[in-house]
């Protein structure tokens, strides 16, 4: 604890534990947005880098409860489903990796979150989009390029994916499951390259395991709240979280 606190004081320290209990309240409604809203929230409080270091731990253990939750046998069945999402979006998020420095990060942010705030828009009006339950299948890698492309460039995954999940009228469950066994992959990775990095060390990793435990608190009495309510209302929510985070990426990019 007294290292925990030379590196962050109590009233931040605070802040960021209920930022993490509001980020863990929401992943378990909808099954995703915790990097977005930790990252943002925290931001304000301690720098980016610590941020970043403290969500990497609570990201791994939410996502990986999330695809687990029915079990190891559901979890494989979702990953055999999507395997085709999963292994495009995983060579474009290998591949985009290595643009970051090319193309500008305030024109991707926008590529990523006009479509999407257009999309949840006009979703929430009535206009529904829909795939149906088996798309084409150029209509899947489409979606997987385009989402492990941002990604990798950006680190911004979940909004395309959810959008997919959503157009193809996912029941809520399985909806909540597929994106636990994506983002619980992609934050395998993201640990495994900080690590590398050196924004997980002895330093911060305290600080990481103090926003464990909100976070796990949050996402039960999410996950109460998700089996409480509907398909509709699920789609509801899903939708505002959606126009949310993708008018957040709209207002990053403009901002530069």
């Amino acid at each position: 604890m007294d290292s925990l606190l030379t590196l962050i004081p109590w009233p931040a320290l605070i802040a960021c534990l209920s930022v993490g209990f509001l980020a863990g309240v929401v992943k378990g409604m909808v099954g995703f947005a915790m990097p977005m809203i930790m990252i943002s929230g925290m931001g304000s409080f301690v720098s980016p880098e610590l941020a970043l270091a403290g969500l990497i731990l609570p990201t791994l253990a939410t996502n990986g409860w999330q695809a687990m939750r029915q079990g190891p046998a559901e979890a494989w069945a979702s990953a055999k489903k999507f395997k085709v999402f999963l292994g495009i979006g995983f060579i474009a998020l290998v591949i985009s990796a290595q643009m970051v420095r090319v193309i500008p990060a305030n024109v991707m942010l926008l590529m990523i979150g006009l479509p999407i705030v257009i999309f949840a828009v006009t979703q929430l009006m009535g206009k529904q989009l829909t795939l149906g339950a088996n798309p084409a299948r150029w209509i899947e890698v489409a979606v997987a390029t385009f989402a492990g492309f941002i990604g990798g460039f950006s680190g911004v995954w979940g909004p395309p994916t959810v959008a997919y999940l959503t157009a193809l009228g996912t029941p809520k469950k399985e909806h909540v499951r597929v994106q636990g066994v994506i983002y619980g992959l992609g934050a395998l990775a993201l640990f495994g390259a900080h690590i590398a990095s050196g924004v997980v060390r002895a330093e911060t990793i305290p600080f990481a395991l103090a926003l464990l435990p909100p976070a796990l608190l949050g996402m039960a009495v999410g996950f109460a709240v998700q089996d409480r309510i509907d398909q509709a209302a699920f789609r509801r929510a899903t939708l505002v979280v959606l126009l949310v985070a993708g008018g957040n990426l709209v207002r990053r990019g403009l901002m530069g």
